[in-house]
């Protein structure tokens, strides 16, 4: 089987498989701008923080902020923003969720009886539910929407590469010995699919003394520096171990806190989608 590489018209298997022709249009209530989706090579390299954090300093700068938390079988992002109440219609859209700070969010964990309730679906059914959070939901103005993508190379990526109108992707990762195939695995897709990368943030990445503010690397220092090297592509952040981080995301309180790392990131990211 050839790999997919976004291109319908020349594919032996046009017509077999669920990949649309064409970019999925916005519905009449609905005028976003920009799209990053915000993807890695495996799981737990802090994807939904990245898409977390970004999003918030978004939000923070006077920018109209919106999430599509993609990892359907995984969602986190209600848990990361305290979001708890279920999703709101107007008789013909969905009305997205909005956190303290005005950002507009939609998750599957939104719209299921119980948080806890396992989403036991077929690749298939995953990414209709992508679409339908696309073409579904009443966003009104978005100046940025983040797509937590979940791990991999697999349905939900790539219905969301073929499908909507992505400016450029963000590769998260973490410094273990893994980083070079992690990234280049999500590397390799965007490039086959021509999607922009935006750059690399390295999650995880060390740990600051409280007394003295020494940075200490328990998993080694400058792997992702060399990746993005290699790659050509811009580090867009490293960010430490820090339980405070940890217990925010837990108490649903991402927006109250302040991560320099992501302040830089999301200032590059602006300037690149310039």
């Amino acid at each position: 089987m050839s790999e997919c590489n976004g291109n319908c018209s020349s594919c032996g298997q046009k017509g077999g498989c669920d990949s649309p022709l064409k970019k999925l249009e916005q519905n009449k209530n609905s005028n976003i701008k920009k799209v990053i989706g915000i993807v890695s090579g495996k799981g737990g390299v802090g994807k939904s923080l990245t898409t977390a954090c970004l999003a918030t300093v978004f939000q923070s700068k006077g920018f109209k902020t919106g999430i599509i938390d993609g990892d359907i079988t995984g969602a986190s992002i209600p848990n990361i923003f305290g979001l708890d109440s279920g999703i709101a219609s107007d008789g013909e859209y969905m009305i997205p969720a909005v956190t303290k700070t005005g950002i507009k969010a939609i998750s599957i964990n939104l719209l299921l009886e119980t948080p806890d309730s396992p989403v036991v679906w077929r690749g298939s059914m995953l990414s209709n539910v992508l679409k339908q959070f696309w073409t579904d939901v009443r966003w009104d103005e978005i100046d940025y929407m983040f797509i937590d993508m979940p791990p991999g190379t697999g349905d939900i990526p790539l219905t969301a590469f073929q499908s909507l109108p992505i400016d450029g992707i963000v590769i998260v990762t973490s410094p273990q010995d893994l980083v070079s195939m992690i990234v280049k695995k999500a590397y390799n897709m965007a490039k086959l699919m021509n999607i922009p990368i935006l750059g690399i943030v390295e999650n995880m990445s060390y740990i600051e003394c409280s007394d003295c503010g020494k940075r200490i690397y328990p998993f080694g220092e400058g792997k992702a520096d060399r990746v993005a090297q290699e790659l050509g592509v811009k580090l867009l952040a490293k960010t430490p171990i820090n339980p405070s981080i940890a217990k925010a995301c837990d108490d649903g309180n991402i927006e109250d806190i302040s991560i320099p790392s992501y302040e830089k990131a999301a200032e590059m990211i602006i300037e690149i989608l310039k």
